[in-house]
């Protein structure tokens, strides 16, 4: 199982990035998948998880909620996290990650881990 995961970069405070992860070596059909964040000096939190392909299955962490966009695509086996009106508190090493079906999007929840992706946003 492998996650690969893209698309982080440096923007603007207001700006806008999309990252992608592609899961190869397990089908993503019913699994939990998700992003994770972690700032320096911070732990590593759940950004935005969904558990089924069924928009009522998304999860937002508070601070994102109306700015950041989950989105899957399982014929691709990927995922994706549309990021906008990025502050810089968004800054970050961004990670996807994927679980079990119907498990809460939190960190010890994960079976699988790509290698992240830094986002920073400038003020």
């Amino acid at each position: 199982v492998q996650l690969q995961a893209s698309g982080g970069g440096l923007v603007q405070a207001g700006g806008s990035l999309k990252l992608s992860c592609k899961a190869s070596g397990f089908s993503l059909d019913f699994w939990t998948i998700g992003w994770f964040r972690q700032a320096p000096g911070k732990k590593r939190e759940g950004v935005s998880c969904m558990r089924k392909t069924t928009d009522s299955e998304r999860y937002y962490l508070a601070s994102v909620e109306g700015r950041f966009t989950i989105s899957r695509d399982n014929a691709e086996n990927s995922w994706y996290l549309e990021m906008n009106n990025l502050k810089p508190e968004d800054t970050a090493v961004y990670y996807c990650a994927t679980g079990p079906p119907l498990v809460s999007c939190d960190v010890s929840k994960m079976n699988f881990w790509g290698e992240g992706t830094q986002v920073t946003v400038s003020s």
